[in-house]
């Protein structure tokens, strides 16, 4: 096998845990209600099933991206990876809520410890630049395309098997990707020193706090003394880790890193498009089943052109980006996310269909993810050190997950007081509007990023 045949394969291991770690925060999705009928979860309880894992893997992406600078990259997405492929097992195998709730926790960790070694290792075994760009936009479809394919495999494999399936499945791939990672990937030379205790601590308590406040206002309202308390304390703990972080002499994040302006715009930029991305999935799932009467399995498949347009798009992004630069193509992907959610808003109602209501958008919606997803990233990632490039990597994935709460978060606050409890129709334009709203503000920051004059120590777009 040739030196380019071993690290294709590396490459193919590494960003099937990204597809993994992205397909299981939704795979369980459709498969809530028979898992709740057979762990005899309550209702409110059964939210704690996505919303577990959710909070793990976001409260400690920083924590797991300066874990893999400090003792190695290999090592850490080796810890990471096992650690998750191990609770996947129980919670497939949990036999009541309490278990699998545990077992959630437990996958979220190991994900946030694997995950940002994932960006990492897949830029620095990239040959050249080229291979880079290209290593990045295979990257980001699978993180994209993994929530909408969790959606599809979730609803087969409930349909046909159990929805124990969605979740045992990732044992036999964790145990492959590690074998095949450690029989190719070299360890990189780890930067030692100690890991940064006190800011580990406040940013992970923030982050958790932070996330946890996103999940409470959905699912108690924005007006509970639970979620202002929540915020309050998010606010405090994220305050004094920016401080710990000016003081201490090897910080968790350097936050020099974010101060680039195209970079902390691409941030913002990418935050928003994965909060109403996510936004737009959770809604549609239950649009499909509740409105237009489809089963698990019909409603995963009914999101094929999400995930087929991302796929297909991605491919050529590299090429675009080279060609018009990364910037113009986030305000195009950005605008694109925009229309679409205007799109949505003007055309679903009690007589649409899936095909004349839901196709057109749903396509128009996946051509903007996919042209912001490749571009983003090429942004924040662009100039990074080595040795912080697994912090940065943790740094961008925690804003995709604080991001896709707050999406969520947001949007069934505006659904369900624009009507009736109960009724999913009655707020489903205001919903649509609000994500519409949301996406025109990351044109505006896009616009910004590609405008703004660049600083000398900026790299060149």
């Amino acid at each position: 096998m040739t030196v380019q045949r071993f690290v294709a394969l590396a490459t193919v291991a590494i960003l099937a845990t990204q597809l993994m770690l992205q397909l299981d925060a939704q795979v369980v999705t459709v498969a809530l209600p028979q898992l709740q009928q057979d762990l005899g979860f309550s209702p409110a309880g059964l939210s704690w099933v996505p919303n577990a894992y959710a909070l793990a893997f976001g409260g400690l992406m920083l924590l797991g991206g300066r874990l893999g600078d400090v003792l190695g990259r290999v090592r850490v997405f080796t810890i990471g990876t096992v650690l998750f492929a191990l609770a996947s097992l129980a919670a497939g195998l949990a036999p009541d809520a309490t278990i699998m709730v545990v077992a959630r926790v437990a996958q979220g960790v190991g994900a946030a410890i694997a995950a940002p070694s994932i960006l990492s290792l897949i830029t620095a075994i990239a040959r050249d630049e080229h291979a880079r760009s290209r290593n990045m936009a295979l990257f980001t479809a699978a993180s994209a395309v993994g929530s909408s394919f969790g959606l599809i495999l979730g609803g087969a494999l409930t349909a046909f098997f159990s929805w124990r399936w969605g979740l045992l499945i990732n044992l036999p791939i964790g145990v492959v990707v590690v074998l095949v990672v450690q029989w190719l990937v070299k360890e990189d030379r780890p930067t030692g020193g100690r890991v940064d205790v006190a800011g580990a601590i406040t940013a992970t308590l923030g982050s958790l706090a932070l996330v946890y406040g996103f999940v409470h206002a959905a699912e108690r309202g924005w007006a509970t003394a639970g979620t202002a308390v929540t915020f309050v304390l998010a606010l405090v703990l994220l305050t004094t880790f920016v401080a710990v972080e000016r003081r201490v002499r090897l910080p968790l994040l350097d936050l020099s890193l974010v101060r680039h302006r195209r970079r902390a715009t691409a941030l913002g930029a990418m935050g928003l498009t994965v909060g109403v991305h996510f936004s737009l999935l959770f809604t549609l799932v239950q649009f499909y089943q509740r409105e237009l009467g489809m089963s698990a399995l019909v409603a995963g498949l009914a999101f094929l052109p999400l995930t087929g347009t991302i796929l297909l798009v991605t491919q050529f992004v590299p090429a675009f980006v080279r060609r018009v630069g990364a910037g113009r193509l986030l305000v195009l992907g950005t605008a694109l996310v925009t229309i679409s959610f205007v799109w949505f808003a003007a055309a679903l109602n009690a007589s649409s269909t899936y095909l004349g209501g839901v196709v057109a958008p749903l396509v128009v919606h996946s051509l903007g993810v996919a042209l912001v997803f490749t571009p983003g990233t090429m942004l924040i990632m662009e100039g990074v050190p080595t040795r912080h490039s697994g912090s940065m990597s943790g740094f961008l994935q925690m804003v995709q997950q604080v991001g896709g709460s707050l999406g969520i978060a947001v949007i069934v606050a505006v659904h369900t007081s624009g009507g009736e409890p109960g009724a999913f129709l009655p707020g489903l334009t205001g919903a649509f509007w609000t994500a519409a709203a949301l996406a025109t503000v990351a044109v505006l920051i896009s616009l910004i990023g590609l405008t703004a004059r660049r600083s000398r120590s900026e790299p060149a777009g």
